[in-house]
């Protein structure tokens, strides 16, 4: 393998470890205003310099790499595949970043919920749900007016905590 792939390798590497540590959420480098994103995100400086690094190294071993022309033009090369790369990493993160995400739900989307008793319901005292808030199965303490056995199906008539109901079965 000749130097100019080994260098190339190394660059490609180093953009590739960048970028999964900017696409984990660490901030490692600011450009322009630290306090905006700037005009170039890390996440395309990473996906550029990765992209250089393993385009040129392929180029390199492609064109043979042994004089100094030849690794410029295989520099040239990746430099060339790299900025499309870069292009698409930032538009990417940025979509990731500036994705819509539903509402956290509230206690107030327990009412009328429907579910099962996971441990029955004594009259006095608290037994177990499960119901399906947001589409996620939600565990929750639950009451009762009359005793629910094991099984049951039920629907929350009220939310009496974050994690506590009141419930009747339907």
């Amino acid at each position: 393998m000749a130097a100019g792939t080994l260098v190339f390798l190394i660059i490609g590497g180093s953009g590739v470890a960048v970028l999964a540590l900017a696409l984990l959420g660490t901030e490692l480098v600011h450009i322009g205003n630290p306090d905006v994103d700037g005009p170039i995100s890390l996440e395309a400086i990473a996906g550029f310099a990765g992209v250089l690094g393993f385009g040129g190294a392929v180029a390199n071993e492609l064109l043979g790499g042994r004089t100094l022309g030849q690794v410029a033009g295989a520099a040239g090369l990746g430099a060339l595949a790299a900025v499309p790369a870069a292009w698409l990493a930032a538009r990417m993160s940025r979509a990731a970043r500036n994705m819509r995400t539903d509402a956290t739900p509230t206690r107030n989307d327990l009412v009328g919920a429907f579910g099962v008793v996971v441990t029955p319901i004594p009259s006095a005292g608290y037994g177990e749900v499960r119901v399906r808030v947001g589409g996620q199965p939600v565990k929750l303490n639950a009451r009762a007016e009359r005793p629910i056995a094991l099984g049951a199906q039920i629907f929350v008539v009220e939310a009496l905590t974050e994690t506590s109901v009141l419930v009747e079965t339907y």
